[in-house]
């Protein structure tokens, strides 16, 4: 497994890359995980799964990391994780490199003599955007154009790392068509807007694996939570995550229950009346405040690659409202599972908000629907659909080899 962030720093990937790589040990597999060396923070230790941590030449450099808790992998080979990675791949002698992010772009230059076949889990849209989130100002990207690209990743980066971002997406994205066996996209949103087709791709979703229980240890920061009833969001507590949109149709609503945010606060809407925000926690402890609540609100402006939150909330029996965007619009069945909206249309929201707030019957109908729903996103479903691409990979690289 190459991944740029591994536990015990809590995200998406993270979580997708620790669950799979310990359900495939225990099915027999022998599983490596190499990641960046974070700030701060050491690797867990997890039965069966050895993690390798990777140095990085890039975040020596003064003013590059602008990220305080995790480094992240750049779009080219950094010199200094490719020779580290040399030593696992010596090491480990796999026959599978699964890659998740752009940590990939280390591994390319040590695939050109490797018999190990490489498959790439894409999470985000970072083989076609230099931002991975396909979003130009506020809006669902068109797509390229000129002087576009490196526009937005100047927006987004700075206007000293962006364009380079730009330049080495922008060049790498054959060099890693060329050398991918199979690529795994999350949701067929994925698929469609990186523009991967054929009979060398699958989508093979995100799985829940069992949530984890309620932790003593972590009851303390659990006491900020309202006493009665609240509607939750958790997730960065960002703008294009529809986090500000979020809470100013909250603030339109007749005397409702408090919102309740969980997760890093880009925004200070603690300062909002009745919104009480939680910051960044604990993945236990996010998985009990969802238990608590009365549903949850995913109202992204980004199109939402695969959407985790909805799974995790169907897991424990929760509607969702969310918006109908990207991976969310995949994997919320409207009206059954949970509301869809359009993404930025208050009155929308403010309508699906009002209707759930006022149904409890439809609360308890749309969460149970949502619970058997999300049986086919259990390991036992998704992990024979990897180790299946994981054969089929194996068979493409030895023909390319013969």
């Amino acid at each position: 497994m190459l991944a740029e962030s591994f536990a015990p720093i809590v995200g998406g990937i993270e979580r997708i890359v620790e669950s799979l790589s310990v359900a495939l040990a225990a099915r027999g597999h022998e599983v490596s995980v190499a990641t960046l060396s974070q700030p701060d923070s050491e690797p867990p230790t997890l039965e069966g799964v050895e993690v390798y941590p990777l140095g990085s030449a890039l975040h020596r450099i003064p003013g590059v990391g602008s990220d305080s808790e995790r480094r992240h992998a750049p779009p080219a080979p950094d010199p200094r994780t490719v020779l580290d990675l040399r030593r696992v791949i010596e090491r480990t002698r796999p026959e599978v490199v699964h890659a998740h992010n752009w940590l990939v772009h280390a591994y390319l230059p040590l695939d050109r003599g490797s018999d190990a076949a490489l498959v790439l889990s894409m999470h985000d849209y970072g083989l076609v955007c230099a931002t991975k989130r396909f979003l130009n100002r506020g809006t669902l990207c068109t797509g390229p154009a000129a002087g576009k690209f490196e526009r937005c990743a100047a927006d987004y980066y700075g206007a000293l790392k962006g364009p380079p971002i730009a330049l080495a997406t922008r060049h790498s994205e054959q060099r890693v068509r060329r050398h991918v066996d199979y690529f795994l996209p999350v949701s067929p949103t994925v698929a469609r807007l990186c523009r991967v087709e054929g009979p060398h791709v699958a989508v093979v979703p995100n799985f829940v694996p069992e949530l984890p229980p309620a932790d003593p240890r972590h009851e303390h920061r659990l006491e900020g939570l309202p006493d009665g009833p609240y509607v939750f969001y958790f997730g960065d507590v960002t703008t294009d995550k529809g986090a500000r949109h979020l809470v100013d149709v909250y603030r339109e609503l007749d005397s409702p229950p408090p919102l309740v945010l969980a997760g890093r606060n880009y925004l200070d809407l603690d300062r909002e009346p009745n919104v009480i925000a939680l910051g960044k926690l604990p993945h236990p402890t996010v998985i009990e405040a969802l238990r608590r609540s009365m549903f949850t609100v995913a109202p992204s402006i980004l199109p939402e690659t695969f959407g985790l939150v909805a799974l995790e909330s169907a897991a424990v029996g929760k509607p969702i409202i969310a918006s109908n965007i990207g991976g969310l619009g995949d994997i919320v069945v409207d009206g059954e599972t949970g509301l869809l909206v359009p993404p930025g249309d208050g009155p929308a929201l403010r309508a699906a908000l009002e209707r759930l707030l006022g149904d409890e019957a439809l609360r308890a109908r749309m969460g149970a629907s949502a619970r058997e729903f999300v049986a086919a996103y259990g390991p036992e479903a998704v992990v024979p659909q990897f180790e299946a691409a994981y054969g089929a990979a194996v068979e493409a690289r030895a023909l390319a080899s013969a």
